[in-house]
């Protein structure tokens, strides 16, 4: 299921950086995004990414990847340099851009991130995706898909859950309820405390990445402005905090913190050029 999944969307990317990391002070940034590092050690390395792309594979049955491979490697080449700023660059990261109109992104254990078609519309130029990213990057990094299944499954189920337990075709039965898990807690969301926590840790990865942190309170403003009885904000809205308190929180805790570092990279000419080409 897991090579399935990557040779058929989360498009591998032979990687060479165009990018220019900064040289950040850690001191300014910890103070707002805590210290990004992976703190559980119950499940292995192995499992969490097997885990991940099962869940994932079952999240992407409601809807393929957009066809345009130079969008997928675009956005892989972005997540992957906002990935390695962290303490887990390490993971197989995999991004994608999915065909759904609908405005949202999602994560799953081990590195891999989607986002809807409807989202990268949205988005203005590479800073902004930049920040998406680094949101979603952000709850791989502290595993938080991860303990909230382990928190909501129960332990006789959840003990039975690893690489060889998931890779049995004839263990038909936990293999369901380890999805329809994931699938319920994609519908569901998690803890809105943890998409504050996201937010913040995102706009540090962001910098470090060398990108203008703000960009991600100007993709939340979009998002804040777009009338929330569109069908398109049904999924974001019950699964994320109001996007108002989103921004306020944010905005609140980088005010005067990350100044210094808005001066980074917008690249709205790569961004434009991709998106242009999308309809084509």
């Amino acid at each position: 299921m897991i090579i399935r999944l990557v040779s058929l969307i989360l498009v591998a990317v032979v990687w060479s950086s165009p990018f220019r990391a900064l040289a950040l002070d850690l001191n300014d940034l910890i103070e707002i995004g805590g210290d990004i590092i992976d703190a559980n050690k119950k499940v292995s390395v192995e499992e969490e990414i097997e885990l991940g792309g099962n869940l994932i594979s079952g999240l992407l049955g409601a809807a393929p990847l957009v066809d345009n491979a130079e969008l997928q490697h675009y956005v892989n080449d972005v997540g992957f340099w906002v990935a390695s700023q962290s303490k887990r660059k390490d993971l197989p990261w995999r991004f994608g851009v999915i065909d759904s109109a609908g405005i949202n992104a999602f994560a799953a254990p081990g590195g891999y991130i989607v986002l809807t078609l409807g989202l990268f519309s949205l988005l203005e130029n590479e800073a902004q995706l930049a920040g998406v990213l680094g949101h979603e990057i952000s709850h791989v990094i502290k595993k938080h898909h991860l303990k909230a299944l382990q928190k909501t499954m129960k332990r006789g189920i959840w003990g039975k859950i690893g690489v060889r337990a998931l890779a049995d075709k004839d263990d038909h039965e936990t293999f369901d309820k380890v999805v329809n898990a994931g699938v319920q807690l994609y519908a569901s969301g998690l803890d809105r405390d943890l998409e504050y926590q996201a937010d913040k840790r995102g706009v540090v990865l962001a910098a470090r990445a060398g990108y203008d942190p703000y960009a991600l309170l100007d993709v939340l403003t979009t998002i804040d402005s777009i009338n929330p009885t569109e069908a398109d904000m049904t999924v974001m809205l019950k699964t994320h905090p109001p996007t108002s308190k989103r921004l306020k929180k944010l905005a609140k805790l980088m005010d005067g913190k990350l100044d210094k570092y808005a001066n980074g990279m917008i690249n709205s000419s790569r961004f434009i050029a991709v998106s242009s080409r999308l309809n084509r």
